[in-house]
């Protein structure tokens, strides 16, 4: 019966090929099969093939979405690490039961949040990371851009605790240096010759830098030239403790530079002549200046970091 419906539906209208009825025809052929289709069921189910063939594409298109959002989202221009690293002492040495009981802990960079509000020389490290190992950077900058106004690093230094050398390189910029600021940075022309580029020195300097506790003179300068962000409880600014200022007989919140208190505290001379800096010894008096005041900070930050615990929970408990 349908067939023949078909057959009348489809059957071509009066004046055979004649353009006025050929378009007529067409549409009717097609509303014929479209018909037939759906007294037998199969229009639908063709729709619903369709359907489900589309859904499943916009699953595999969301899984793969998901799979490169949980990927690296490191930048060039600045490293925000998380690393996994064994924590030994400061002074390089295990503890031989240490060689049994070794734990491995992840540490994620801290929050935006929580480096605004609190001041990163006033946060204790957490117990978690147990004694942590301390370095000491100093990083000299030379000029790019029109008039060198743009500060690159140069040249960078880490020493240890104990004040022995781990990293002392010149360091080529990615961009032309048009100042070598050799009064203050200590770097000349012939030095670049043949310096690490940028980003292998930067990898290097990284895995040095990565679980330490770095102590540095306003070091969020040295950071910046290093496009790289420190955890803020793993770092210690020596121009932002106030008990060395008090050392110095200077008023405690006032930025003292590192030659100035370095002849206060240890009565040494540094930055002395007309060949610029020395990164390595600048570094060195760092470390020096941090340790007259360890004990006392490092008890200070505790204390601190105590009562801001205690003060979070009664702000929660309300």
């Amino acid at each position: 019966m349908s067939g023949i419906m078909l057959n009348l539906v489809c059957e071509p209208g009066p004046g055979g090929k004649s353009g006025k009825y050929r378009g007529n025809s067409k549409h009717d052929r097609f509303l014929g099969r479209r018909h037939y289709l759906e007294h037998k069921g199969l229009l639908k189910e063709k729709q619903n093939k369709k359907r489900n063939k589309k859904i499943q594409q916009q699953k595999k298109k969301k899984s793969k979405n998901a799979q490169l959002n949980g990927g690296d989202r490191s930048t060039p221009d600045a490293i925000f690490p998380k690393f996994t690293s064994c924590l030994p002492n400061k002074t390089n040495e295990l503890p031989s039961s240490a060689n049994t009981l070794t734990q491995q802990s992840t540490f994620p960079f801290p929050s935006t949040a929580s480096t605004s509000k609190r001041d990163p020389t006033h946060q204790a490290a957490p117990r978690t990371l147990g004694p942590l190992k301390y370095v000491a950077l100093d990083c000299e900058m030379v000029g790019t851009g029109p008039k060198g106004c743009n500060g690159e690093l140069a040249r960078c230094s880490i020493v240890s605790y104990d004040g022995d050398v781990i990293f002392d390189k010149f360091i080529k910029p990615p961009n032309p240096v048009t100042d070598f600021r050799t009064r203050y940075s200590g770097v000349r022309r012939q030095d670049l010759f043949n310096a690490t580029p940028f980003h292998q020195a930067q990898k290097e300097i990284l895995k040095i830098l990565t679980g330490k506790m770095v102590v540095g003179h306003a070091i969020h300068n040295d950071f910046k030239a290093l496009k790289y962000f420190h955890p803020a409880c793993q770092t210690r600014d020596t121009a932002r403790i106030p008990l060395l200022n008090q050392k110095a007989g200077l008023p405690e919140h006032q930025t003292v530079s590192l030659k100035r208190l370095t002849k206060a505290i240890l009565n040494k001379d540094i930055q002395t002549g007309k060949r610029g800096h020395s990164s390595v010894e600048d570094a060195k008096a760092t470390m020096e200046l941090y340790k007259v005041v360890e004990n006392a900070w490092e008890q200070k930050l505790s204390a601190l970091s105590l009562s801001a615990k205690a003060m979070d929970l009664a702000l929660n408990q309300k």
